[in-house]
């Protein structure tokens, strides 16, 4: 089982790797619509950020930031990926696999999370309902 803190440095953490998948790609040329959809969705994912700090900070807790080799990696791996492919295609096929594996994360954070914090749970819907949307708005890129 996982504390309420656990499951907010969980979020912080998939935000924090969904911000550095898009600025990682933000550098590509890119189809406007799909510029668009990035930077919103780079801006959802940096309020969701804000708040965990946010509630950590009014509870004296202290969050487990995303690991900057991890930051590095994933950085490296999307530039490697983009090598000879249709650039707006493969970026939109990388978003969905990021936004699913975050989304699973999510999901059974909160099915794993012991007792019941009115505002963990609330922005562990946000960022749920976020990376469901953001796949809905990568698929028309596919």
């Amino acid at each position: 089982m996982k504390t309420s803190q656990e499951l907010l440095s969980s979020i912080l953490k998939t935000t924090q790797m969904g911000q550095t998948g898009i600025r990682s790609v933000l550098d590509t040329t890119l189809e406007p619509e799909l510029r668009r959809a990035l930077t919103q969705q780079l801006k959802e994912y940096d309020g969701i950020e804000t708040e965990a700090h946010a509630i950590a900070s009014q509870r004296g807790w202290e969050l487990q930031e995303l690991d900057s080799a991890v930051r590095f990696l994933s950085n490296m791996t999307v530039r490697m990926r983009l090598t000879g492919a249709d650039a707006t295609s493969k970026i939109s096929e990388m978003m969905i696999q990021g936004n699913t594996r975050g989304l699973v994360k999510c999901l059974r954070g909160q099915h794993h999370c012991e007792g019941k914090d009115n505002r963990v749970d609330t922005l562990t819907q946000k960022l749920i309902d976020t990376q469901t949307n953001n796949i809905r708005q990568m698929r028309p890129f596919l």
